[in-house]
């Protein structure tokens, strides 16, 4: 019997230690396994062990690029000390004109070979005014090249050397396709130490650093410093996704933000580069952003697409029947989500091609069809102007006498001839000089009518202005104060 009770509490205890020891331990195991196969599954499946093998086939296909250009005094000559400076007078008169007439400017950077015959891409500023222009092949070869095409707009520039053999062009891969995170690849030249390689990832995309009217730019924080410019910025295929070539930084070295054209720009220019001259499309538009105020008062859903604050008179958008006002939605079957977009969808678009634009005129949706026109070095294109939100005018009705006197190119209206500061007026963005031509698309003929409008609106609510500032016209949201 007491064998029995001893049998008994001897299982008691074993179980009990089950229960309470193993059976936790064992499914806090099988929770961590799962946990750990659970992060495995969305860890991505291609993060690279390393570069080394992209790196070893890519370096021979990128080359360093050592550019010379002639420096005439009287063209580029610059004073060494400002104008009140009390060492200027005895620099002028005792080292002046010791300085040379000429001298020579040796400019670096790179860039990489896209086939066999000997084209390469890198950036327009590398070898933009260059009388001397030498290439240095990965294995210390040297080769004279000269420029075959630029494009100072997108900051791109092809270049050609003649009797290189065995040479590896680079693949060109789609930069639609990359996405933020993605790891990226800079290979270049900086600081003339010979190729260089870095790693980041794609930390943005679509940036615009005000660099051109084609701003598109890739972010990323792979290193690149002076020299970088014109190299490739490649994906983890070995492909050529962007073309470095501008970094920010105050002390001019790298600080994780470096910015590369994407490459389906340069693909897309390539056939022009290599006939010597970009061609653009041209609109004839003044376009600017949506911002929340010009969508409350433009009435419209959203601030998709690209509002119209000016039409070039005879350009192709007047033709085909654009008026200020309108929001472009589409050109040529391509959503502009962004009024940015636009400017570089219309000077890719082949110059004499008939599009469909699809506009929102009133709160209605249209379609016209444009044929465009060759934008010309004086043009501009599409200028992107960012409208501003809050009324502290003095303004004045123009006369014929005041046209004539001031030289203005309207007869009539009102123009702005002060603007206080610390008023609604001053943070709308208005400025003195301004002419006033409509107050929420009603159009001021003169002082009169312009006080009339006015009175109708009250602390709180926010007035649509369109105005004419040095021949282009805009519009700004003012919101009157409390």
């Amino acid at each position: 019997m007491m064998r029995r009770k001893e049998n008994f509490r001897k299982k008691r205890l074993f179980w009990t230690f089950v229960c309470l020891i193993v059976f936790p331990i064992a499914s806090t195991l099988m929770l961590s396994l799962s946990s750990l196969e659970a992060a495995a599954s969305i860890l991505p499946s291609q993060i690279p062990a390393s570069f080394s093998e992209l790196a070893k086939e890519a370096s021979p296909s990128v080359v360093n690029i050592s550019a010379v250009k002639v420096i005439k005094r009287g063209e580029k000559f610059t004073m060494p000390f400002e104008k009140n400076d009390p060492f200027r007078d005895f620099f002028e008169r005792y080292f002046r004109d010791q300085v040379p007439k000429e001298y020579r400017q040796k400019g670096l950077g790179s860039g990489f070979i896209i086939d066999k015959e000997g084209y390469i891409f890198t950036n327009n500023h590398v070898v933009e005014m260059a009388e001397e222009i030498k290439v240095t092949l990965s294995d210390k070869r040297e080769f004279e090249a000269k420029i075959i095409g630029r494009d100072p707009k997108t900051d791109l520039a092809l270049i050609k050397i003649e009797g290189a053999e065995g040479l590896n062009p680079l693949p060109l891969g789609d930069s639609d396709k990359l996405n933020v995170g993605d790891w990226v690849v800079a290979i270049g030249n900086p600081f003339n130490l010979g190729h260089t390689v870095t790693a980041g990832i794609v930390s943005a995309k679509f940036r615009n650093i005000g660099a051109g009217p084609y701003d598109n730019f890739i972010q990323t924080d792979a290193s690149i410093n002076p020299g970088n410019s014109g190299g490739p910025l490649l994906n983890t295929k070995g492909e050529v996704i962007g073309i470095n070539t501008a970094i920010t930084s105050p002390s001019g070295g790298s600080i994780g933000i470096g910015f590369a054209i994407p490459v389906n720009m340069a693909k897309d220019l390539l056939p022009q580069l290599k006939k010597g001259k970009v061609v653009r499309g041209w609109l004839g538009v003044v376009i600017q952003e949506i911002t929340p105020d010009l969508k409350d008062k433009l009435n419209l859903k959203d601030d998709s697409g690209a509002l119209v604050s000016d039409v070039a008179e005879g350009g192709p958008a007047e033709k085909a029947g654009m008026k200020r006002g309108d929001v472009i939605l589409s050109f040529d079957g391509k959503d502009i989500k962004e009024s940015k977009e636009l400017p570089y969808i219309v000077s890719s678009t082949p110059v004499g091609k008939t599009v469909p634009v699809v506009i929102m005129r009133k709160g209605q949706k249209e379609t016209i069809r444009v044929k465009l026109g060759e934008l010309e070095e004086n043009e501009e294109a599409p200028v992107v102007s960012k409208g501003g939100p809050d009324i502290g005018l003095t303004v004045e009705e123009i006369t014929p006498e005041l046209a004539r006197s001031q030289g203005l190119s309207e007869s009539t209206g009102v123009i702005i001839v002060e603007v206080q500061s610390n008023s609604s007026a001053g943070e709308a963005g208005l400025r003195r000089g301004d002419i006033i031509m409509e107050i929420d698309q009603e159009k001021i003929n003169d002082l009169e009518t312009y006080n009339e409008k006015l009175e109708s609106y009250r602390a709180g609510d926010t007035i649509l202005f369109l105005i004419k500032r040095q021949g282009a016209t805009m519009y700004l949201t003012l919101k009157v104060w409390e």
